[in-house]
């Protein structure tokens, strides 16, 4: 949408499309008349009409609707849509018995209507004006109006990625940050989840399907959903991962895309986690101030790649003071200055250690830990990440009997 056409500060481009001589001859001496900066063209026929809007600025067409290669309300439909539709205003001209025909045009999309016999210039430069703001008001409301579907459709979609874990452990806390890639805000393909089975075990689960976007975050909710159903039945990961990856198969509206995920279950008694990646960035470990990578020997392949492929556990001896960082590869593969190196595992090492040194209460607080993750990897990269990002703290005061 070009900016405000203020009168004074540039011209105001009106298109007459009028074969009749007498007629074009009347709305040139009105707007001559008139201490107005407009700049009038003349046309003959809708396909000059047509090949002027697009070859030049325009502001407003006046229309007549009886032209050698167009009659009625044809002619506006066509001329809307050669692309000026939103950029430029339309008045038609009618007699005196088309009256209708005028209220018909402004139905079909036309700002306003003037009859031939009673226009002067006064009312005809009122009218140029008018038909511009209305315009103006007109494309603004529609914009407004997608914002807010768009708005509506990524709350529904949120709703179904960003779940509310279910976790009745008061000794472990569970807290998230999701950012959608790129400057659209849109929800992309990462999901996470996190529940607690009736035998105290505390479930955790992050993937990232490929690429971002609705059709991405379907997907996503779809594996998330099942995902949660499928660990609330007692079902061995393995089996999980295996469903998971055949959800997936069906899902997907086009061959290649993959997901990786990763899952840790946290035993009981919080000694052990049993871990299994499918593609998928390794967890820190967070202990006494330390940052380290978990290993990732049995690692496997994403799901979506290789119907056959298999994932095995992992176990992970937890510390007293022990915390888990789980995260999307969106985190780790922003630049790291206007270079080509990336973050990285290690970098986000260093982010996670020097957070956790500079604030040695930030177990009082998660949230803002996971914050200074975020934000210290846009500062580096320079901008908003390109990707989706999803990170997860796992953390726990439990105090384990001597």
């Amino acid at each position: 949408m070009p900016g405000p056409v203020r009168l004074g500060e540039r011209d105001i481009r009106v298109l007459l499309v009028e074969d009749d001589d007498g007629d074009a001859f009347l709305v040139e001496e009105h707007l001559a008349l008139q201490n107005e900066r407009v700049r009038l063209d003349r046309v003959r026929t809708l396909a000059d009409a047509e090949a002027e809007i697009l070859g030049r600025r325009v502001d407003c067409v006046l229309l007549d609707l009886q032209l050698p290669d167009a009659t009625g309300l044809d002619g506006l439909r066509r001329l809307r849509s050669v692309g000026a539709a939103g950029s430029v205003a339309f008045i038609v001209l009618t007699g005196h018995d088309d009256r209708q025909q005028g209220v018909d045009a402004v139905a079909a999309g036309a700002q306003d209507y003037l009859i031939k016999g009673d226009v002067d210039g006064r009312l005809l430069g009122r009218a140029i004006r008018y038909a511009i703001e209305r315009l103006r008001a007109e494309e603004t409301q529609r914009q407004l109006d997608e914002e807010r579907l768009r708005g509506e459709e990524n709350a529904r979609l949120e709703r179904g990625l960003l779940p509310s874990p279910l976790l009745r452990d008061p000794h472990t806390t569970f807290v998230a940050r999701y950012r959608a890639g790129g400057a659209t805000m849109l929800v992309g393909g990462d999901f996470y989840d996190a529940v607690q089975t009736e035998d105290g075990t505390v479930h955790v689960v992050i993937g990232d399907v490929c690429g971002h976007g609705p059709d991405e975050a379907a997907v996503g909710v779809c594996l998330r959903i099942a995902w949660r159903a499928l660990v609330l039945s007692g079902q061995p990961t393995e089996v999980i991962l295996r469903t998971l990856q055949q959800v997936l198969l069906a899902e997907r509206l086009r061959r290649g895309v993959f997901a990786t995920i990763a899952t840790i279950s946290v035993s009981p008694d919080q000694q052990t986690a049993t871990m299994h990646l499918a593609g998928h960035p390794e967890p820190l470990l967070l202990s006494g101030g330390r940052a380290v990578a978990v290993p990732r020997d049995d690692a496997g392949m994403p799901l979506g790649i290789d119907p056959q492929a298999s994932w095995l556990p992992m176990t992970i001896d937890l510390p007293q003071d022990w915390a888990l960082v789980l995260y999307t590869d969106g985190l780790i593969e922003g630049r790291v200055g206007e270079g080509p190196e990336r973050l990285g595992v290690e970098g986000l090492h260093g982010l996670v250690e020097e957070r956790i040194a500079e604030d040695p209460r930030w177990r009082s607080d998660p949230h803002t830990l996971l914050d200074h993750l975020v934000e210290r990897t846009e500062a580096l990269h320079g901008q908003r990440l390109t990707d989706d990002v999803a990170v997860l703290l796992l953390t726990s005061n439990y105090r384990r009997p001597r």
